[in-house]
Formats: structure tokens, sequence, C-alpha cells
């Protein structure tokens, strides 16, 4: 019974908080520009933001072991809820920068923050190995289905603000109140989760990162996730969101809508993974999916209208998230449970550092009329890379449940 109302309250902060993520995603940069940064400084500001992630979030989860899973968790939402408010109050370059570094705010729409690493290694923990990739995908649904409502109705609010006689940068204000407080909320669910999700006992040894029977396994998968990352970086979602203003003049209610069927396409595409991995595996299900998306996102600067841009943008959304809960998963199976956190976190990070230098290489494209189709390109050819070498390097490394 107290599995199940730690799963519920698991599932719980991952909805409250997508949601956030992507209701805040489809107008934090439309807000940046509006208070005066340039494309640049947005740029700049969104990798500053994911750079300070990786740090916090690198000392949170390979602390939440042995810390407690729990108090990390609650600590993350006090960053999450501090940040909106910050955004929310100054538009002082110096401030936004330090809120982004120490704070857990998503530029992207995405998850970001301690919370997915050590809510996966709580949930590996509470459930048998044969369940781990089933509920993941649930886990992943459950999470895009947030992110499409929250950015369908922070473009819609932003908009029907403006229609009402709002200035446009306070309409924008008035989403970052909503990502504040939903910080607070998720906090008071984190308070909720029973010490079920603790590690038991940790074995007495020294470690790099928390990691040490899966230290070359988990490194290794670092490094091509960060490859991965950066790529994903370079078109993260109020980037993207931006561009469409720039190269269609698309109002804030119908990127929001484009995202919403975005997201939703996305979480169903998480959910099918599970049956395909059931038959090809995990590793095959993570590449053999993950090739075709990256090729639809290379097309999509190349239409030259907007309903064939939505339309390539949606069909690779539409099994772009396929590889998610399957990487997740497939993570959590290949080390020790007391190194799940560590191992989690590490991955996780390695993405976050990934993903932070990209966002100011593509504001400065979107700065340069002629560029501004370049970060979907290179983001689609330096994720080709990556699949081809994670088969290369892990199609014979079987997950316990594969090895049978």
């Amino acid at each position: 019974m107290t599995d199940r109302k730690d799963i519920t309250l698991l599932f719980t902060t991952r909805i409250v908080r997508l949601f956030a993520y992507g209701f805040l995603s489809v107008v934090l940069a439309l807000y940046l520009a509006d208070a005066g940064l340039s494309e640049s400084s947005i740029g700049v500001l969104f990798s500053l933001t994911l750079a300070g992630d990786a740090g916090v979030s690198l000392w949170l989860t390979t602390s939440a072991d042995r810390l407690g899973r729990r108090r990390m968790l609650v600590l993350g939402a006090a960053l999450m809820a501090m940040a909106g408010v910050v955004f929310l109050l100054t538009r002082n370059v110096v401030l936004l920068a330090l809120a982004a570094i120490i704070g857990v705010i998503s530029p992207s729409g995405n998850e970001i923050g301690p919370f997915l690493s050590i809510e996966q290694a709580s949930l590996s923990q509470l459930l048998p190995g044969e369940r781990r990739t089933h509920v993941f995908a649930w886990y992943n649904l459950a999470g895009s289905f947030a992110t499409a409502l929250g950015a369908l109705s922070g473009g819609w609010l932003s908009q029907a603000l403006q229609a009402g006689g709002w200035k446009s940068i306070d309409s924008y204000r008035a989403v970052l109140v909503g990502y504040a407080l939903a910080g607070l909320v998720i906090m008071l669910c984190f308070f909720g989760v029973s010490r079920a999700v603790e590690v038991p006992t940790l074995p007495d040894r020294r470690s790099l990162f928390g990691l040490h029977e899966s230290r070359g396994v988990v490194l290794k998968l670092s490094a091509l996730f960060s490859v991965d990352a950066f790529a994903g970086g370079l078109v993260v979602q109020s980037l993207v969101a931006y561009w469409f203003s720039i190269r269609f003049g698309v109002d804030p209610g119908i990127i929001g809508s484009i995202f919403f069927g975005a997201n939703v396409l996305a979480g169903i595409s998480a959910l099918l993974a599970v049956r395909l991995a059931g038959r090809i595996g995990l590793i095959n299900t993570m590449v053999f999916t993950h090739i075709p998306s990256n090729i639809f996102l290379i097309l999509v600067p190349l239409m030259p209208t907007l309903p064939l841009a939505i339309a390539v943008l949606l069909v690779r959304f539409s099994i772009s998230q396929m590889d998610v809960p399957t990487r997740q998963s497939y993570t959590m199976a290949v080390v020790p449970p007391e190194e799940r956190s560590a191992a989690s976190g590490v991955t996780t990070i390695a993405r976050s550092v990934g993903a932070s230098m990209a966002p100011a290489l593509t504001g400065a494209l979107l700065g340069v009329p002629s560029l501004i189709g370049a970060p979907f390109i290179l983001a689609g050819s330096l994720k080709l890379i990556y699949d081809l070498t994670l088969w290369r390097q892990f199609h014979a490394v079987k997950p316990p449940e594969e090895a049978r």
C-alpha cells in the first residue's frame, strides 16, 4: 500500500513539474526578448541555466543515496520555486544569470534538475525488474501529456491576456507566477513520500560520484548521452518556439498548440516503445526509432511553408521519445540498486552539460537570417552520429531480463 502511494506521488510530481516546464517554455524566450535581451544574450542565459542545472544536480543526485532521496527532491523543488520568483521580479541580466545557475528553470520544456534521476532510482526500487520499462513508459507518457497541456495553456493564457489589454511582458509574467507556484506544490508532494524510496544499506567503500561496479559502463554511456544532449540543446523548445515566431510570424497561442500536439505524440511514442522493446530489445529500440526521428528534424527548416514545417515537426515527435523510457530502463538495469541514483544522476548530468553548451550557439545562429535553419540540421546530424555509435558500443551489453 505504501509503495502504491509513493508511486502515485512520484507520478504526481512528474505531472505538475512537466506541466510547469511546458507552461513556461513557450513564452520564456519571448519574455526575455521583451525584457530587452538580444538573441545571443538569451542563448547564453539558457546555456547558463543548463550548466548551473548540471552542477547543482550532480551534487544532489550523487548525494541522494547517502543523504536521503526525499531530502534532495524537496531541495530541488525549493530551487525551482526560487528560480521562478527571481525571473519574475527582475530584468537584471546578472541576477537572472545567478538564478539560472543556482535555481531550476527549464528553457526546453523537458525534464531538468535532480528530479528525474532520483525519481527513476526510487521507482526502480519500488518495482520488480520486469515491470520497470512498462512503468517508465507511463511515467514518460504522463510527463509528455503534462508538457503538452502546459505548452497549450501557457501560450493561450498569454495571448488571451494580451487580447484583454495586458502588455505582452505582463502576460508572460503571469506564466512565471504559475511556474513558481508549481515548485511549491511539488515540494509539498515530496514531503509525503515514505522512507520506502530510500536505499536500506550502502556498502562501505570509496567511489567516484557514488559509482563503483558500474563506473565503466556509466561513464561510457555518459559520454554518448552528452553528444545526444548537445544536439538536443540546439533545438530546445523555447528556441524552436522563437524560431517559429521569427520564421513564420506565429502567435504564442498557435505556438502553444503546435507543442501541445508535439508533446502528445511524443508521449504516445514513449508508450509504444514498451512493446517494441519486448521484441527487439532496449538498445535496438533506442537506436532504430531515433534515426528516422532525426532525419525528420533535419527536414523541418527546409519546409517552405508553415503547415509543412508543422507537419514534419509533428511526424518527428511521433517517434522522437521511443528511446527515452528504454534509455532510462537500460541505465537502471545495468547498474546495482545501490548505485542507481548516482548512475542516473551522472548520465543525466552528462546530458545537462552537453545541452548547456548548445543554446548559446543556437542564439548566435538565430541572429543571422541566413543561418536560422542551421540548428535543426546540425542537431539532426549529430544525433545520427550518436545513434550509430551507441549501437556499435552497446548492442551486445544486455540488461538482465534480456540475457535470460
